[in-house]
């Protein structure tokens, strides 16, 4: 085993919009690598300055190009190899620290890792339904990663074609601040999410809108058990509903009207 003074250095890139109440956590969680970096699309609430007060490096693009494309910046600007990915709103735990950690003293077995978020919402941790154990590959070698998916739904893909190793240690992820946040974030992302399916040339039809929701809401409520999570686990089945009523509605008005514009 290597000493830690030994160990293979990693960076963490951080997006941030807005967020002076969430940034100072973040970093501090990310503080044992030897690099972190904020990339901000334009915050004028003070996230700026207390990132850079907390030492780290900050990164202005601006105007917000879109989750794949802010990520994928984030990235390229990372100085070392291997990359821990984050959102301001999410917060490594003592238990991921140490086995990322291990990981970098001792060596690495996959070119990635997953680990699962223990997503808050509206003020009690989520154990069941569509967000848990909601895996994300955030720790990667840059050298064999990129960002994929589509917006507003962003994916980290490794090059190589090779499995991702799995950390069963989660980060924590404080999510939506409250209901309207999320009611608003949901219709956003709808309007996005419809304008990606037309533009990609997806069939879409009233099959969508009439299948997709219902099917939608009946896995997160009692195929993932969602109902275990009492209200707030209804209202995140009905939410998951109201996005796809939202995104298929809206993409096949837009193709009614023969684009995505």
């Amino acid at each position: 085993m290597t000493d830690e003074r030994t160990r293979v250095p990693v960076s963490a890139c951080i997006l941030a919009f807005q967020e002076i109440d969430r940034i100072a956590d973040c970093i501090r969680s990310a503080s044992f690598c030897e690099q972190v970096i904020v990339v901000d699309s334009g915050s004028t609430d003070g996230t700026q300055e207390c990132a850079a007060r907390l030492g780290a490096e900050v990164v202005v693009r601006s105007p917000f190009p879109g989750f794949r494309a802010q990520r994928q910046a984030a990235l390229d600007l990372a100085r070392h190899d291997w990359v821990l990915l984050l959102d301001a709103d999410e917060r490594v735990t003592d238990e991921l620290r140490a086995r990322i950690v291990g990981l970098l003293r001792e060596g690495f077995t996959a070119r990635g890792y997953e680990f699962p978020r223990r997503n808050h919402y509206l003020g009690r941790v989520i154990r069941r339904g569509l967000w848990w154990p909601d895996r994300k590959l955030r720790l990667v070698d840059r050298r064999f990663a990129r960002v994929g998916g589509v917006d507003p739904h962003d994916a980290i893909e490794l090059t190589d074609g090779s499995a991702p190793g799995l950390i069963d240690a989660p980060v924590e992820h404080l999510n939506y601040r409250s209901f309207r946040a999320h009611a608003d974030t949901i219709d956003r992302y709808a309007t996005e999410a419809a304008r990606n399916v037309v533009a990609s040339g997806r069939r879409v039809g009233w099959i969508d809108v009439v299948i997709r929701p219902p099917a939608v809401f009946l896995k997160s409520l009692f195929l993932k058990l969602g109902f275990v999570d009492g209200w707030r686990g209804v209202l995140i089945a009905a939410m998951a509903f109201r996005y796809d009523l939202l995104k298929y509605r809206r993409a096949l008005r837009l193709k009614r009207r023969g684009g995505a514009s």
